[in-house]
């Protein structure tokens, strides 16, 4: 994550190479999945955009979302299109730098989407500008970056990271007595810590022990002899939130961990996933009893059937598709709400501004149950001043039992008032 308030700005210009598709048509810069044209309604064009890993070692890849992008765009435009509409979807590689995000954002513009949909970025300064100027709305972006929840051109279907740390106070105040907290030594970290305490102090909890660590070490043996210490020998958690540096944290504190006694482990999806669990041993590996909080349901729920049904026919083997991956999952919501957009506007032609106008005029986006009902409008939104634009703020319980993840509590659980109490003290 980045931190918590940042101004916009533009970022200089460079060419993305992107890869297209099989059976995509070959554009300079992205893969474009086209739609026919035919009939009394015209194509709509969106883009979804994410880094696809290529960049260096330690850059995050969600390639992904946008060929689960491909994949629903090739799933809806066999099914009718959307309300009647062929769906034309743009990807491009956002490289994880504020260049590539700025130059997916000029993409966007110069494609004339009615929608950026589905995207994962950590640059929202560097992107968020180009939307806002040509009213182009942000549908469902991963949560990576501030301006989605800031920005009057976004429009989020989860809480992002801070959802998921309130939520997980709430999980792990259930059943451990002491919490340490292993977090970046950034702002952004500062945040984190806070908002944990926050939760934590509602339940009536001691407040944890604020364990900080470099974003980007290669070991965590000094911060897991710390986070171990905070939380006792027994009925202590240990979470931490260090993005893909969680593992290398928790190979550290395994190590350390039997001569300090039972100590229960936690983190947040995004920092720890199914595809994580399953590489690093299953029901054998770190995780196995791990408490881990989410905004969707568990991946086995049957109400992922379609999105599996859809990846199953229409993704041809691509197997940058996961339908456990976080990121899959939040690209299909985005889509899903898409769909409902455009039914509920019912027009010959879908334009951006037609579509921001639904959305704030509070069109209903159903997604079958994996998040609550979605509406954007001002009465649906958090409107604290750290996380303004927040209409989801429900998260669900999760933990790992025989190397899967599985509900640990039925149902959502409502995190607002520890969004509210962070935001209004921090």
């Amino acid at each position: 994550m980045t931190g918590w308030r940042r101004l916009t700005s533009h970022r200089p210009y460079r060419l993305l190479t992107c890869t297209a598709a099989a059976g995509a048509l070959l554009m300079t810069g992205c893969g474009v999945l086209p739609g026919a044209s035919g009939g009394s309604r015209e194509p709509i064009t969106v883009v979804t955009w994410a880094p696809g890993g290529s960049t260096g070692p330690d850059s995050v890849n969600m390639a992904g979302m946008t060929a689960m992008a491909r994949a629903y765009a090739r799933w809806a435009d066999n099914n009718g299109g959307l309300d009647g509409h062929k769906l034309r979807v743009v990807t491009c590689d956002e490289q994880d730098t504020s260049i590539g995000a700025g130059d997916c954002a000029r993409r966007a513009v110069s494609e004339k989407a009615v929608a950026v949909v589905g995207s994962y970025s950590r640059h929202g300064s560097s992107f968020m500008a180009s939307l806002e100027a040509a009213g182009i709305p942000y549908i469902g972006g991963y949560g990576a970056s501030d301006e989605e929840f800031t920005s009057y051109d976004s429009y989020p279907v989860n809480g992002g990271q801070a959802a998921l740390l309130a939520g997980n106070a709430k999980q792990l105040a259930r059943s451990c007595d002491q919490v340490s907290v292993v977090r970046p030594d950034t702002l952004a970290g500062d945040g984190q810590a806070w908002l944990l305490n926050t939760g934590l102090k509602e339940e009536k909890r001691p407040a944890p022990a604020d364990i900080r660590a470099a974003e980007t070490a290669t070991s965590y043996d000094e911060a897991a002899g710390q986070a171990l210490e905070g939380a006792g020998k027994t009925g202590g958690c240990v979470t931490a939130v260090l993005g893909d540096r969680t593992p290398t944290f928790f190979d550290s504190f395994r190590r350390l961990e039997p001569s300090y006694g039972n100590v229960r482990i936690s983190s947040v999806l995004g920092s720890v996933g199914q595809p994580l669990i399953d590489s690093t041993g299953g029901r054998n590996g770190p995780f196995e009893g791990a408490y881990v909080t989410g905004w969707y349901p568990e991946s086995g729920d049957a109400r992922w059937d379609e999105m599996r049904e859809v990846i199953r026919k229409h993704a041809f083997g691509d197997n940058r598709i996961d339908p456990d991956d976080t990121g899959v999952q939040t690209t299909w919501i985005a889509y899903t709400a898409l769909k409902g957009i455009v039914a509920a506007i019912d027009a010959p032609e879908i334009t951006a501004g037609k579509v921001s106008v639904a959305l704030n005029r509070g069109a209903r986006v159903d997604t079958g149950g994996l998040t609550p009902v979605l509406r954007w409008r001002f009465e649906d939104m958090l409107g604290s001043s750290a996380y303004p634009r927040i209409v989801n703020r429900k998260v669900n319980f999760q933990v790992v039992r025989k190397g899967r993840l599985v509900s640990e509590k039925k149902g959502f659980v409502d995190v607002t008032a520890t969004l509210s109490e962070a935001s209004a003290k921090g």
